[in-house]
């Protein structure tokens, strides 16, 4: 249960990722600040991505970069109480992500090396379905204090010191793994067994029996922007996604708490999604899957426009195209993060990260740009295009 520091720490992101950019707007601030914020946020992660995925695999120790995370975000989300300055908020927040990033590459290498590679998949299932109800419980959190009417340093102390709790619960569980191997395995099986079908079929070519087979080795670079796609659509659809919520609920009279509430669902089909994800993917049908599970996001995406006329029937669908994204997204993660650790080499465990957070750093400042500039509708309609050339990358990459 090494994991349980996670849960913490994605029980204040949960709770963060709603109230901060509506704390923005409750300034003064419009969706261009948010859109900044979290754009430069992502783009100062890249760098650290990749420092942080050498550094823990170049000194083969991933529990004291766990640490150090956990523990910057509890001093600088503290420091978040002393302020009501937009400027200094967007800048705490672009310092925290250089430290929130700290833990990621270190989290997938003790996946990958804790357990065997037949089980990885259902490690990252679990693990991701855990961090998600971690993720759900800071949404109703958030529901909750939003209904209390919590100031802003109040929720901002409690996000601190679930991350506090997330420091002490990881000193406690995190061990660094005795043998470090697991890999390197997965690259000497893959190219044996590339090896091994490439004679086969040339024996078969010489006994003059036709061979339907191809050989065709996986493209790591055609991957890698499948990767980027989605997450720059993702990233465009979900920044502005609080803002589109609480305008529909405003237009129908609803209180906050019910922008909380919507992604509470959405946050809860996530984990819904883990728990499947872990029992029913085929390792043999991953490549199929992530391609068909991109598509039907395309659709969502495109399925949105129909919400832009504000009105109770609006709310409706939104909610359940919400609910429907975050069930995929559980697929598409537990696939994309497995096959990441078996074509990205050693030594480069951060570059997950970093393709993630190009496409994510460039959609958080696309989308509330184009939200403010033009419409959601535009919004969605772009995400939609994205996440087709997306479905087109992971499809041609194997």
């Amino acid at each position: 249960m090494w994991q349980l520091g996670f849960f913490f720490h994605e029980m204040a992101f949960g709770l963060l990722s709603v109230f901060l950019p509506l704390y923005i707007f409750s300034l003064s601030g419009s969706l261009i600040w948010v859109g900044v914020m979290y754009a430069a946020a992502m783009f100062m992660s890249i760098p650290a991505s990749f420092f942080w995925g050498y550094i823990c695999d170049r000194t083969r120790r991933y529990k004291i970069y766990i640490l150090i995370s956990f523990l910057a975000l509890t001093f600088i989300l503290y420091l978040f109480t002393l302020t009501n300055q937009i400027i200094l908020l967007v800048t705490l927040y672009i310092v925290i992500a250089l430290f929130h990033v700290a833990h990621e590459p270190p989290k997938n290498v003790l996946i990958a090396e804790l357990y065997p590679h037949e089980e990885w998949k259902k490690a990252f299932a679990f693990y991701e379905g855990l961090t998600e109800f971690g993720w759900l419980i800071g949404l109703i959190l958030g529901v909750v204090t939003s209904t209390f009417s919590f100031d802003a340093k109040s929720t901002l102390l409690l996000c601190s010191g679930l991350n506090l709790a997330a420091f002490f619960t990881s000193l406690i569980l995190v061990e660094d793994p005795a043998l470090i191997f697991e890999r390197s395995l997965v690259t000497i099986e893959k190219s044996i067994s590339f090896a091994y079908r490439g004679i086969f079929i040339f024996s078969r070519i010489v006994d003059g029996v036709t061979v339907d087979e191809r050989l065709k080795k996986e493209n790591l670079g055609i991957f890698c922007c499948g990767l980027v796609l989605f997450s720059l659509a993702t990233s465009i659809l979900f920044t502005p996604m609080p803002i589109f919520i609480s305008n529909i609920a405003n237009a129908a009279a609803l209180p906050s708490s019910f922008v909380f509430a919507v992604f509470v669902l959405n946050s809860g089909s996530g984990v819904l999604g883990y728990f499947l994800a872990g029992r029913r993917l085929e390792r043999e049908a991953e490549n199929i899957n992530v391609g068909r599970i991109v598509l039907y996001r395309s659709f969502l995406a495109f399925l949105l426009i129909t919400t832009t006329q504000l009105s109770t029937y609006s709310i409706m669908i939104a909610t359940v195209i919400l609910i429907l994204s975050g069930f995929t997204y559980a697929f598409y993660l537990v696939n994309v993060l497995s096959l990441s650790m078996e074509l990205i080499p050693k030594g480069r465990a951060g570059l997950f990260d970093v393709l993630v957070g190009i496409g994510g750093a460039s959609g958080s400042f696309i989308g509330p740009f184009l939200a403010q500039a033009y419409n959601f509708g535009f919004v969605f309609l772009i995400s939609g295009i994205l996440f087709l050339l997306s479905y087109i990358a992971f499809k041609v990459f194997a």
